[in-house]
């Protein structure tokens, strides 16, 4: 009997430090869980005499029925409390959230994948940390060649493969061409290649790290005009009608012949000034935009393609810098993408 006054002293006390439903449950364990104090007292009955079993019993069942009423009465008056702490009054307005949105970058991207998902190009993305053979060996780029001077490429201090050379910070997408042609085996292969690329360079239209897109296209009887068709494709889409595009013989060693696609400035609309200044951005009325050509045949020796068979082209657009010649965009400093002002960024 004494046990059970100590349990409704205790249970009393207990029920004025419950602040919450946890604690009511918590509660409700300690007295009526498969352990609790409850249990314990009936179990407690088998060493009493038979005389005082069936009223030490019916005291117990009197507390254990008094303790769930409590317990409910408590757990009323915390639900009434809660529901009246998130009360919401649908009447009066909402609240105003901030609206955030995806990087222009990441708009550009999405943008250059659906248009040429439209012409059968598959997208591919390769390692960001290459070997300098898939960036410079296997596109035909010899040992001494400047492009693998560490004041161009960004190296990796660690041990060198005796296969594939140093580690680098991939400086273009075209490392992904090879392993393209490795992955496929035979032609046809139409591919594009997005991802991050590193030089160390930095100015209005450089940044250390950016993005490249790579178009690949290996087939029988593929020719220039078929690369001219797919460029002059994709900056009519991309761009706007009236935007007029050249292409301008160059050399890069992994194509033969080569050349530099240029688009007429979006800053000063093809005139080369503003207001009788020069333009900070093309200062000519073109913008590069890109290199282009048709494959070296070594480069398709390395990827397992027959040159004798096989032809193909390849271009490599940086995705900032056509974003900076995106119609309507008049972004005079590629830099800016990369700067975090939020007031640059929420335009978009």
């Amino acid at each position: 009997m004494k046990n059970l006054n100590e349990v409704s002293k205790d249970l009393t006390a207990d029920l004025k430090k419950v602040i919450s439903l946890a604690d009511l449950e918590n509660l409700q364990i300690k007295y009526l869980g498969r352990k609790g104090l409850i249990n314990s007292l009936l179990q407690s009955i088998k060493k009493l005499k038979p005389e005082e079993k069936k009223n030490f019993g019916k005291k117990i069942n009197d507390i254990k029925t008094a303790i769930k009423h409590l317990i409910e009465v408590k757990q009323k008056k915390l639900l009434y409390i809660h529901t009246q702490k998130d009360f919401i009054d649908i009447s009066l307005p909402g609240k105003q959230y901030q609206r955030g949105s995806l990087h222009l970058v990441t708009y550009a991207i999405e943008e250059i994948s659906e248009i040429f998902q439209k012409i059968g190009f598959i997208r591919m993305t390769y390692p960001e940390v290459e070997w300098e053979y898939f960036s410079f060996d296997a596109l035909n780029m010899p040992k001494g060649h400047p492009a693998r001077d560490d004041f161009e490429t960004f190296f990796i201090d660690v041990p060198a493969s005796r296969k594939n050379g140093k580690m680098i910070l991939s400086p273009h997408t075209s490392s992904g061409q090879v392993r393209e042609m490795i992955r496929v085996g035979k032609p046809p292969i139409r591919m594009i290649n997005i991802a991050k690329c590193y030089r160390p360079n930095w100015d209005t239209t450089h940044t250390p790290m950016f993005h490249q897109f790579e178009g690949l296209c290996v087939d029988e009887g593929i020719n220039i005009t078929h690369l001219k068709g797919a460029i002059n494709y994709f900056a009519k889409e991309f761009f706007a009608e009236d935007r007029e595009i050249r292409l301008r013989p160059a050399h890069f060693q992994f194509t033969e012949p080569s050349f530099e696609p240029d688009i007429t400035c979006g800053i000063c609309l093809g005139k080369g000034e503003i207001n009788g200044i020069k333009c900070r951005v093309c200062k000519s009325g073109w913008l590069e935009l890109a290199g282009a050509g048709m494959i070296h045949p070594n480069v398709l020796k390395a990827g397992g393609i027959d040159p004798d068979i096989y032809t193909g082209w390849a271009f490599g657009f940086g995705i900032e810098r056509i974003m900076m010649m995106k119609e309507g965009i008049k972004l005079d400093d590629m830099r800016i993408l990369y700067d975090g002002d939020i007031r640059f960024l929420e335009q978009f």
